[in-house]
């Protein structure tokens, strides 16, 4: 059983910065891309940012510049910085994992993000 978690969210001004993590679990757990993705209320999840098991990252357009996806393997962790947050980052942010087979896909109860004045 794999088990993804999330933390680090909370409630920030705009121009303000935020890192979330997420914790993987699980015997033998391996995997081919975490990411991290959001969804607002009344809107579709989106991705956000993605970590390729080969270092590859790949970021939304409307986060470049300011969001940062790293890892620590080691650990089984996935890291989610975000700086300059803006009104509109505002969502419950998710934590996915594909597994290395390609079969499975794990996610993680989401965390909170409020970006507000």
């Amino acid at each position: 059983q794999v088990q993804l978690v999330e933390s680090g969210g909370g409630s920030v001004q705009p121009g303000g910065s935020l890192k979330l993590s997420c914790a993987a679990s699980g015997s033998r757990f391996s995997w081919s891309k975490m990411g991290w993705y959001r969804q607002a209320p009344g809107k579709q999840r989106e991705l956000v940012a993605a970590i390729y098991s080969g270092g590859t990252t790949n970021y939304a357009d409307s986060v470049k510049g300011r969001f940062t996806i790293s890892r620590d393997n080691a650990k089984n962790l996935v890291y989610l910085q975000m700086n300059s947050l803006k009104p509109e980052d505002t969502a419950v942010y998710y934590c996915r994992a594909d597994s290395s087979s390609g079969i499975y896909v794990y996610w993680g109860q989401g965390t909170q993000v409020t970006v507000s004045s």
